[in-house]
């Protein structure tokens, strides 16, 4: 495929010189704008260039940039749409405060009362029961800037130990395993490698609906002849064109990639120089599948053996090659040994530090990469750091200029503090962006954690279905009210850039917090006049870690499209492929192999609840949907979840498209439409989790975690489905919609 011309000239030169100019009643609707702000969007991990358009400090459209270099103007129906959000009446234009005088309602307060009352029901809280019965829980929505902000904030501010993030229930799986394997959390290639690897092998990631512009490297590199390998309970857009497809059954990725090494140690399939120069301990991985033969793994993952062995011949006879994986794989209690098992098929073909090889995870949310690296991880400081370190520990103290005894050591996670609070053992939660309620599972159990809070107190845009359990709401700013940096999927280090200013009373979300922080007396380890300012000090406490930055600057960052880290020194270029020559990041430059043993998922099917759940993305929503169920074309696209099914599933139970079902876990029971599909397992469901309330997936889902990352098994849950009361007829419009649009239900 070519790639996209790129400067102005080029594109005139190719499609005319009307190219910027709308068509009456087109996209801007012949609009005179006062600017146009180059910055990125404000959704998943791939942090897609674009141009937003202002008139009276109202983002009112957009723009392709086409010169950026990740999407060359390329942009999903979220991004396309994205601008919309600004000037929604639900937008929070001033701090609130619960009414009493009315049920469950909020009333404008000014900011001086409801800082006040924030310090104060803080310091009550501590005093009372101790420093670390107030907990707080961060986003990675937010910047670079933010994220290290909120670290320090916790942990010098309010002297707590109990600070997560919810990267939590994303990427931390990932991050473990590949810090243990190859001793840094970063994909290690650049996406432009994509379109060199002669096989491209995609494992629990819906690229075509999660992450659409890495849809198009894929197309890149099978225009080159690259053959496509995917994994997964369902058939998914890219899958449809896939040479093999493994649908195996929910909860069996690493007896499927044990078994592909398996196959690979068989054949002879396998890279010994790499091998024995580069890594360490394969013997041990070699040990924990050797008995993983193609029948057996056939058998428990329910896939053909002969479609076993021909994933394992691509990937074991190519030069070069591709392992995506994302949510599908990580999402688990075991999520870190599915990805210790794919970061072996890498290993072992010596696939890793050369161009078109890797082993890479796509990552989840906006700042999902840069925001697991600034130290507001309930084991982490910055750079990457463990709190755990003495030696870390010395040297971010030395440059917060407090103690090294000041700075709490490690906390709860963010399921494990909602546990706590849910147990009485933490009083009082701070949050931003983190809508608890929609994205944590076991939605009872949330809820009743939430109700017990003596203070809670979120910072957002839109008063989300967990603000609604606050004392106080504090207004913050949309991605396109404030400048910093986000660091995208690739680990590339990008500029966010103002747009407008915060509407009406809301404030940046960073002097919120330093004006909490100077009323709890704590002002002197937060004394920063701007963002620019944070991301100078973020660098120099990156400096030295894992994920450095020192060399970057905001100049740099914008005039180079974004720069890699590590980049440890002024005027270094950025490392946009690591391991290169083999070269991995622990002490002895070795990477390891982990023997990985198949084990079950912490719940299985059975007689009573007989039907794996499995839950995910659509592509016209994003994570909780605070924002993106305020956009009304996204909504319409997908109006409400639907339980999608398999026609032989459907038969037995009776069901046609559009039927209510009930589907029940042991944790709770909801009701919606069903879709009929021939892209899934018949002994498979999938519901999407973008919804609240009684159309919450989560209400399902097991709080189970992973016992290195914490992470909750949102991917393996045991249900029932039974035909329900009715027939929806938003599913029937719905599907009327896409036929008028000649697309696919």
């Amino acid at each position: 495929m070519a790639e996209l011309p790129v400067t102005e000239e080029e594109l005139i030169a190719k499609y005319g010189p009307h190219l910027n100019e709308a068509p009456p009643g087109g996209w801007n609707a012949g609009l005179e704008i006062d600017r146009e702000v180059k910055t990125h969007c404000c959704f998943c991990g791939q942090q897609c260039g674009i141009k937003l358009k202002v008139k009276d400090e109202q983002v009112v459209g957009f723009e392709p940039w086409y010169e950026f270099p990740f999407n060359q103007g390329k942009l999903c129906p979220k991004g396309v749409k994205r601008y919309l959000q600004g000037a929604h009446p639900d937008r929070l234009l001033d701090p609130l405060e619960r009414d009493p005088s009315s049920e469950g309602g909020f009333r404008p307060t000014t900011w001086d009362a409801a800082l006040d009352r924030t310090v104060s029901e803080i310091k009550r809280i501590q005093g009372t029961y101790g420093k670390d019965a107030f907990a707080v829980l961060s986003g990675v929505s937010i910047t670079n800037e933010k994220s290290y902000l909120m670290g320090k904030f916790a942990r010098l501010g309010l002297q707590t130990a109990n600070l997560d993030y919810n990267g939590r229930l994303c990427m931390v799986s990932a991050g473990a395993a590949n810090k243990r394997a190859l001793g840094m959390d970063r994909a290690p290639n650049p996406w432009s490698d994509i379109p060199l690897a002669d096989v491209v092998f995609v494992a629990g990631s819906n690229v075509a609906e999660c992450s659409p512009i890495t849809t198009s490297y894929i197309w890149r590199a099978r225009d080159r002849g690259a053959k496509l390998i995917v994994a997964d309970p369902r058939v998914t857009p890219l899958a449809r064109t896939a040479d093999v497809f493994l649908g195996l059954k929910p909860g069996t990725d690493s007896a499927l990639m044990g078994t592909i090494l398996h196959i690979l140690i068989v054949n002879d399939w396998l890279d010994h120089d790499f091998i024995a120069n580069h890594t360490v301990d394969f013997e041990q991985a070699a040990e924990a599948v050797k008995n993983y033969t193609p029948e057996w793994g056939s058998q428990v993952c329910g896939v053909p053996k002969d479609r076993i062995i021909e994933a394992a011949r691509l990937w074991g006879t190519s030069a070069t090659g591709m392992l995506l994986h994302a949510r599908g794989i990580e999402h688990h209690s075991k999520g870190v040994e599915n990805v210790l098992s794919c970061i072996n098929l890498g290993l072992a073909t010596g696939k890793y530090g050369k161009p078109g090889s890797g082993v890479s995870t796509i990552t989840g949310q906006g700042n999902g990469q840069g925001g697991r690296e600034q130290g507001h991880k309930c084991d982490q400081l910055p750079g990457n750091r463990d709190i755990s370190n003495p030696e870390h520990r010395a040297y971010i103290a030395s440059v917060w200029g407090c103690d090294e005894s000041e700075i709490p050591h490690k906390g709860l996670s963010a399921q494990e503090i909602v546990n706590a609070i849910h147990d009485g053992e933490i009083k009082g939660l701070l949050s931003i962006c983190f809508n608890p309620l929609v994205s944590l599972p076991d939605t009872k159990h949330t809820a009743e954690a939430l109700a017990k809070l003596e203070f809670y107190v979120p910072i957002d845009f839109f008063l989300s279905e967990s603000a609604q359990y606050a004392d106080v709401v504090l207004a913050g700013t949309l991605q396109e009210e404030d400048e910093g940096t986000t660091t995208s999927v690739e680990g590339r280090c990008i500029k966010i850039n103002q747009a407008v200013r915060p509407p009406g009373n809301a404030r940046k979300d960073w002097e919120i917090i330093l004006d909490i922080a100077r009323r709890m007396g704590r002002g002197r380890y937060f004394e920063f006049e701007d963002t620019e300012d944070i991301f100078n000090e973020m660098k120099v406490a990156s400096h030295g870690g894992t994920a450095d930055y020192f060399g970057m600057t905001w100049d740099r960052i914008e005039d180079e499209f974004g720069i890699f880290w590590p980049c440890p020194e002024e005027g270094h270029p950025g490392t946009p492929r690591l391991y290169e020559g083999g070269q991995f990041a622990h002490p002895d430059g070795k990477a390891r192999f982990v023997g990985v043993p198949y084990r079950e998922a912490a719940e299985v099917v059975d007689d009573e609840y007989p039907i794996w759940l499995t839950t995910g993305r659509v592509v016209s929503q994003y994570l909780s949907g605070t924002q993106t169920r305020r956009i009304g074309p996204l909504v319409e696209q997908y109006p409400e979840p639907l339980c999608e099914m398999h026609p032989r599933l459907a038969e037995q139970l009776g069901v046609t498209s559009g039927d209510i079902v009930e589907v029940s876990s042991r944790r709770g029971s909801m009701s919606l439409p069903a879709r009929v599909v021939e892209s899934i397992r018949p002994d498979t469901v999938f519901i999407p989790y973008h919804w609240a309330g009684t159309k919450a997936a989560n209400q399902l889902t097991n709080r189970a975690l992973d016992p290195v990352s914490k992470i909750p098994e949102y991917k393996v849950s045991a249900v029932r489905v039974a035909k329900g009361e009715g027939h929806t007829k938003i599913y029937d419009r719905r599907v009327t919609t896409l036929q008028e649009k000649g697309q696919s239900s």
